[in-house]
């Protein structure tokens, strides 16, 4: 970025599973309730359902292209302008500067065919298939557990006939998944979770090789149901099978083809959104199919939640906004997995970081971590950073937008954009002004403006990307619960949430110790019989909290 550039924008600133677990509803749960925008003029995107997919109409797709190209010509809503060298520079959620979403064609407009002939997807750019295939490679080096699978169980094909609808975010690290379960017999067809994560030239590697893939980078609310719903409902392709990751492929099938769903053998479910969601189904007894939350299982827990969150919450700032961390004041409001890796990985760089709770064992742990716990509005006035992590709604409100300082830095580690209230941010009295890809600016009537990141969506994915080995533990948990699911004889499973085995977290371990070089001590005999334990484990009971 050249110094005058700078300067503006300166100014301008396997076994056996164990019991249905038993999770209540508490405050800290994820609304599904619909929320509709105060201001007509405006159309936003939710990674809820909003609507019944069903029920969408062609006069609604002809009403929010209107209204998108009255946005971007309103004086409310101004677009700067970078420079080539900047805007590759900070390409998100890609290495490559390929990740654009500035097409003006619609990719469903587009006919599109591979080089063999197959069209069964819609990506935005067919002819960036090179760079995702480098992507992917790269990722297939830090994910050794999941290669270790594939490798392990390609001859056996434990997912012969199985017939998969993917809906996660669509990355390299996606696709290394996405692979393994191709080489393991698995039919796949696969849609984004979230209209910003996906990786246009990762989706078109896919689309190269022959997958049914239905993503791209800055989809609308009516693309993102259309690309779930070509998954479902594709001609002589019954799933059998649902992988999510905040269960909108598991709402779609359910409203809008509820026959089909009735077949479907298993749901595996990756976010805290889409377990509430399943757990709320079988609460109601709507949940008529066995499910698996993966969500929290040990090992998705401590490394996906944990570890990936407090590397790429500073990767996503410091590559959407060149912030400096040290002395910054950073309000984190959550004290979950995600909670802790963030606020350590804060202070570590030095800032001084507060939390907010509502739990008292989690506030608990924030102080003796050494972190305050307060109240959100006893900071609000004085915070550099603001960051969600709680899977709640309504955590940053207007309310608390208004009394920000100048320049202050809001985002969001959770799934769902529930968190902060953007759509109050969508009138008329308010002007958004985009500075790059997934930042922009709201300026208020007083000329104070706040920096909001990805339209206060998921922001590691958004803005940057997350580490290649705690996708691989998840992907090889997911993997391993497809597996258990679709191979379960009848009646083993009911139709209700079950978690993972200890035995399959520590299976999930062992894949990828090697990486570290990491020799496990054995129990003798005598050991094992004084500690009560099989010598080949599990090592710990279920209800153990690591």
């Amino acid at each position: 970025m050249s110094n005058d550039n700078l300067q503006m924008h300166q100014i301008n600133s396997t076994s056996t599973l164990g019991e249905p677990s038993l999770m209540h509803n508490s405050q800290n749960s994820v609304s599904t309730a619909s929320m509709a925008p105060k201001s007509a003029t405006v159309q936003f995107v939710s990674d809820c359902p909003i609507t019944d997919p069903g029920q969408q109409t062609k006069e609604k797709d002809k009403d929010s292209k209107s209204i998108s190209s009255a946005l971007k010509k309103s004086s409310r809503y101004r677009s700067r302008s970078l420079s080539a060298s900047s805007t590759d520079s900070y390409s998100s959620a890609s290495y490559t500067g390929s990740s654009s979403e500035d097409d003006d064609v619609s990719p469903r407009e587009k006919i599109q065919s591979n080089s063999k002939g197959f069209a069964d997807f819609c990506v935005r750019n067919l002819q960036q298939h090179a760079f995702g295939r480098r992507e992917i490679e790269i990722a297939e080096q830090e994910m050794p557990g999941i290669m270790a699978l594939r490798k392990r169980a390609s001859d056996d094909k434990p997912l012969k006939n199985a017939k998969i609808v993917g809906c996660t975010h669509v990355n390299a690290q996606t696709a290394v998944l996405i692979e393994t379960l191709a080489a393991l017999g698995a039919s796949v067809r696969w849609a984004a979770c979230n209209i910003y994560s996906t990786q246009n030239e990762v989706a078109a590697a896919l689309a190269e090789s022959g997958f049914s893939v239905f993503a791209w980078r800055g989809e609308t609310e009516e693309d993102f149901w259309w690309c779930i719903d070509k998954c479902v409902n594709a001609e002589n392709w019954q799933p059998n099978m649902i992988l999510d990751d905040g269960g909108d492929a598991t709402h779609l099938m359910l409203k809008k083809y509820p026959a089909m769903f009735k077949l479907i053998k298993g749901i595996v479910e990756e976010s805290v959104t889409g377990v509430h969601r399943l757990y709320q189904l079988s609460k109601s007894g709507k949940l008529t199919v066995p499910a698996m939350n993966v969500h929290d299982s040990v090992i998705k827990t401590k490394f996906d939640n944990f570890y990936s969150c407090k590397e790429s919450i500073i990767d996503s700032l410091k590559r959407s906004t060149d912030i400096m961390f040290s002395g910054k004041q950073v309000a984190l409001c959550g004290y979950g997995e995600v909670g802790k890796g963030c606020s350590q990985a804060l202070k570590a760089l030095g800032c001084i970081v507060y939390v907010t709770e509502i739990d008292p064992i989690c506030a608990l742990q924030a102080s003796t971590d050494g972190f305050r716990v307060v109240k959100l509005n006893e900071v609000i006035r004085n915070v550099d950073i603001v960051i969600t992590t709680t899977g709640n709604k309504s955590v940053v409100t207007r309310e608390h937008m208004e009394k920000m300082k100048n320049g202050c830095i809001v985002c969001n580690m959770g799934h769902s954009n529930t968190e902060i209230d953007v759509k109050d941010l969508r009138t008329p009295d308010l002007t958004w002004e985009k500075v790059r890809s997934q930042v922009d600016h709201i300026i208020f009537p007083d000329g104070k403006r706040i920096v909001l990141l990805a339209e206060g969506r998921l922001v590691n994915l958004s803005c940057s990307s997350v580490p290649s080995f705690c996708a691989s533990i998840t992907s090889a948990t997911q993997a391993l619960a497809l597996i258990e699911l679709y191979n379960a004889q009848p009646g083993r499973y009911k139709c209700d949430v079950y978690l993972l085995s200890r035995k399959m977290d520590e299976y999930v371990a062992i894949l990828h110790l090697p990486t570290f070089d990491a020799h496990l001590t054995e129990l003798s005999d005598e050991q094992a019989k004084y500690m009560g334990l099989s010598k080949t484990g599990p090592f710990k009971p279920n209800y153990y909290r690591y």
